[in-house]
This record gives C-alpha cells, sequence and structure tokens, in this order.
C-alpha cells in the first residue's frame, strides 16, 4: 500500500550558493539635534541581501542581539529572503554603528560583548559547505576578537570543502588595531576573489603607489583576480589574462551608500551562474549593480528586474 503525502508538511529549503559571514548591524544615524534614525546594515549582511536580491539563494551568517535591534534585523532578514538558519540571536546587545556627523562623515561603534563576538559556526546547518559556491568575508568583523578568529577558522574549513572566498576589506577605523594585519595577509592569501576601493588601497596601503600595491598583494595570491573600484571612474580588474579597466554605467545619482556591497553581490552572482564567464563579464554585472544601488537612496538592493532594464 502507497503511504499518502500530507501536502501541508513543512519543506526544507534548499541550502544557500552564497553565504556571507561577519557584522550584521544598526546604523544609527544623526538627524541633527536630538532626532537618530536607525538603519539595519553590515557590510556582510548588505553583500547577503543583495545576493539574495538578485535571484540566488543566499544566507547571512553571523549573529544578532535578543533585542529590539536585533529583531528588526532578523525580520528584514526574512523579508530579504535570506535563508535564516544561519541568523543567530543572542542574549547579547547587537552591535551600533554610531554615525554622529553626517558632513564630514564621522562615526564610532557601540560593540563591547556584542552579540557578533559571539558567533558559533557550528551551529549553522549539516551540509551547508557542501552546497556554498562562495563565502564573502570582510568588513569590521575580521578585526574584532574573538569573532575573527572564528571567521578564519570558518575560511579554512569552507577552503577545504572547496567553497570559494570572496574578501572585500571595506576600510573602517577598526582595522587599525594591532593583530589586524595578520589577519588582512591571511584571508588575502586564501582568497579566491579580492574587491579594494582606491580608498581601500590608499588605507590598507599608505604613501604606496598601485602598482607598488599590487606587486605586494601579488606575491601573497598570484593568481586572484583582484577588482579596485574608481567610483565615478568605474573599475579596474586585475586578473591573470592582463588588466581591463570597465567604465561605471550611467544613472542619476541618488547617494553612493551600499554601493560597494552591491558591487560584490553582483561579482558573487554572476560568478555563481555562470562560473564559466570571464572576471570581466562578472565585473560587468558588478558595476551595473553599483549603477543601480547609485540611483536609489540609501543602501538599496537592485534586483535582477533592475538589472535588465538597464542599457
Amino acid at each position: 500500500m502507497s503511504q499518502s503525502t500530507d501536502p501541508t508538511a513543512a519543506v526544507t529549503p534548499p541550502l544557500p550558493l552564497i553565504v556571507s559571514a561577519g557584522e550584521a548591524l544598526i546604523d544609527l544615524v544623526t538627524g541633527g539635534g536630538n532626532a537618530w534614525h536607525a538603519h539595519p546594515g553590515g557590510a556582510a549582511w548588505n553583500v547577503a541581501r543583495a545576493c539574495a536580491a538578485l535571484g540566488v539563494p543566499s544566507a547571512f551568517a553571523g549573529a544578532v542581539g535578543q533585542d529590539n535591534f536585533g529583531d528588526d534585523l532578523k525580520r528584514e532578514s526574512d523579508a530579504a529572503g535570506l535563508d535564516l538558519r544561519f541568523l543567530q540571536q543572542l542574549p547579547a546587545p547587537t552591535l551600533i554603528a554610531v554615525v554622529y556627523s553626517a558632513t564630514p562623515p564621522a562615526y564610532r561603534f557601540l560593540g563591547e560583548n556584542s552579540a557578533d563576538l559571539l558567533f558559533d559556526p557550528a551551529q549553522l546547518p549539516d551540509g551547508w559547505l557542501s552546497q556554498a559556491r562562495w563565502m564573502h568575508v570582510g568588513g569590521i568583523s575580521l578585526s574584532r576578537w574573538p569573532l575573527a578568529d572564528t571567521l578564519l577558522a570558518l575560511i579554512d574549513h569552507a577552503k577545504a570543502a572547496g567553497v570559494k572566498i570572496s574578501f572585500d576589506p571595506n576600510a573602517r577605523i577598526t582595522h587599525r588595531h594591532p593583530d589586524y594585519p595578520a589577519v588582512f595577509e591571511r584571508v588575502l592569501r586564501a582568497a579566491d576573489l579580492i574587491k579594494f576601493s582606491d580608498e581601500d588601497l590608499d588605507f590598507f596601503y599608505p604613501k604606496t603607489t598601485e602598482e607598488e600595491a599590487l606587486r605586494l598583494l601579488r606575491g601573497l595570491n598570484h593568481d586572484v583576480p583582484i577588482v579596485i573600484t574608481r567610483g565615478a571612474q568605474g573599475a579596474t580588474l586585475y586578473h591573470s589574462a592582463g588588466t581591463v579597466n570597465l567604465p561605471t554605467f550611467p544613472v542619476q545619482v541618488a547617494d553612493t551608500v551600499g554601493a560597494g556591497d552591491a558591487l560584490c553581490a553582483g561579482l558573487l552572482v554572476s560568478a555563481t551562474r555562470r562560473p564559466e564567464a570571464i572576471w570581466t563579464e562578472h565585473l560587468r554585472v558588478g558595476l551595473k549593480a553599483a549603477a543601480v544601488a547609485c540611483a536609489h537612496a540609501g543602501a538599496y538592493a537592485p534586483t535582477q528586474a533592475d538589472l535588465d532594464a538597464m542599457s
């Protein structure tokens, strides 16, 4: 006798193809006077959200607090279509970035003993490493301990399982930590894709020409594709076939918030969907995603329809 199936039974969703690991936080932005505006953010979380918006199963792997800000991040993660099995809510405060001046930009982080530091990869779903194609890391998470050591171990496990590593250091004041350079070098050596902005390059390689910085990077990782973004001037791709400069896609710019994260998402989504394509093609998708983000206010996550609508 055949067994009947229950159409109402829960179906386990497929595991994500792209996992972005690190920090999710709340940007607490001054509105002038006593007014403050809270916005979900964090480099790793923004990349994951943008990957999901572009239609690839994605997850943010990290921890937030069991507080109102953590609830906000969980709700927005769910709305973005992220795999919530990778988001941990723990009894500690959510990490906060306080942007206390808009012009000139000035900020500080409230994160002592915060939940992000307690992220536990052992609690991630079984089998995720066999499904994931890319794991993205960067932001401030690699300069915050013990989270940095946790992520370094996770990178090693991912590499051993055949998962490719994407790295966007995304320079911030926390990267002045004296122990960060060793972490920076270790992740550079492990990476299968590296993305810097030109400002990042100046931050990490001060008083050094771009040519000299590239020579140092190649000494650590000879074959990795390296993308240098240049704002309105487009981006440069350094890879084994040579050097390519690509222009931006022209848009009416609302602001540039989240453009770098959108570009990373475009690169990862393109590389996941078309691993056989050349990196120039992946970068074009990334630049298109960044342009769409710039055309919208705030950290907008571009959709595939947005990209398809661009020339």
